[in-house]
């Protein structure tokens, strides 16, 4: 359920409201907006003489069940957009940040070149895979803890934070400790245990859509980060499975404007993935932009024709630039801010 504060309302008061939720078991959720304060009262459906208690205590306007079935996720429980800060600049809430970088980390000397190019051409992140998800298990994996090593190293040079795939539960504190987001790709999007594993980590998650999932199904694997406390998460469109073959994946372009009238979390778009081949990247990012994405994780590659893992679909990097270019002005026309590290 949640709770609406009275305008004028107390801090001993919202206190209170907070304690009788935590008394009769459920988990409060505060939000603070200009004039209004909902409380959210997270758990099991409530009855109509709870609502009446809480409609009781001092300081509280209404009371009103949560009609959806993800609730942290909810505009219901908060209305206004989360809006995550990284040192480089900020996403969600009209501020649009983009990471890029290759697909996966194979040497020091190509994430070093990547990182440095990222950056000067405008991204805010840079991504890298230490761990690869593979489908044949004789295709290049990942170089593991020494491909952490690395982006920790080109963060250090670069002054860019870094994301990257985490695979599994045991895997979480590792890649924590070297990575400032973590990334939950396609194929672990319904992996309740390591959605719960990265939701006790206080570090944001970009959780990427499954190829087949509902955006009901995608908000409730949201849930399961969120439901742990963990409220930095950015949702990631990457394309669906369709009967469609020419493109490796279809992106579900639509779902971006309408998760945003679901939830208040940042949606970035992933043009790599559905595209799978780099002629069609940059369109399907200023598609993503245009749709009112608050990011994109982009792949490109110093030599992408030697590239181990998604050679066809990673950018060089004069075709990275041209996009950068072109998001600035689409940007602008939408009246965004592209968060981007300060070059020096």
């Amino acid at each position: 359920m949640l709770i609406v504060m009275k305008r004028g309302h107390t801090e001993a008061e919202l206190e209170e409201v907070v304690r009788e939720i935590e008394k009769v078991g459920y988990r409060p959720h505060v939000s603070r907006g200009v004039e209004t304060t909902l409380v959210g009262a997270i758990g099991r459906g409530p009855t109509p003489e709870l609502m009446e208690h809480f409609r009781a205590l001092p300081g509280v306007a209404e009371v009103i069940p949560i009609s959806k079935p993800y609730k942290l996720a909810s505009l219901e429980v908060q209305p206004f957009p989360t809006v995550l800060e990284f040192p480089t600049g900020k996403t969600g809430g009209g501020h649009v940040l983009i990471a890029a970088g290759p697909c996966g980390v194979e040497s020091r000397e190509q994430t070093l070149k990547a990182a440095r190019y990222v950056k000067a051409h405008g991204a805010g992140m840079l991504r890298g895979g230490a761990f690869k998800p593979r489908t044949s298990p004789y295709a290049f994996q990942g170089l593991g803890l020494e491909g952490l090593k690395i982006l920790a190293e080109a963060r250090r040079e670069t002054g860019l934070p870094v994301v990257t795939e985490v695979l599994s539960p045991e895997q979480v504190e590792l890649v924590a400790e070297y990575a400032d987001a973590l990334q939950i790709g396609a194929r672990n999007a319904q992996n309740f245990a390591l959605l719960q594993a990265v939701g006790e980590v206080k570090k944001p998650v970009l959780l990427k859509r499954g190829m087949s999932m509902t955006l009901e199904e995608f908000l409730m694997s949201a849930e399961y980060i969120l439901s742990r406390g963990n409220m930095q998460v950015i949702l990631v469109e990457r394309g669906i499975r369709t009967f469609e073959k020419t493109t490796r994946f279809t992106l579900d372009v639509s779902a971006v404007p309408v998760l945003k009238s679901f939830t208040h979390l940042p949606v970035w778009v992933d043009p790599s993935h559905p595209a799978g081949k780099r002629e069609w990247v940059i369109p399907l990012a200023l598609a993503g932009l245009a749709a009112g994405a608050d990011g994109l994780i982009v792949e490109t590659h110093p030599e992408p024709e030697k590239a181990l893992s998604d050679a066809a679909q990673q950018l060089h990097e004069h075709e990275f630039a041209e996009l950068m270019q072109k998001a600035k002005r689409l940007l602008e026309a939408l009246d965004k801010t592209l968060s981007a590290p300060v070059l020096g």
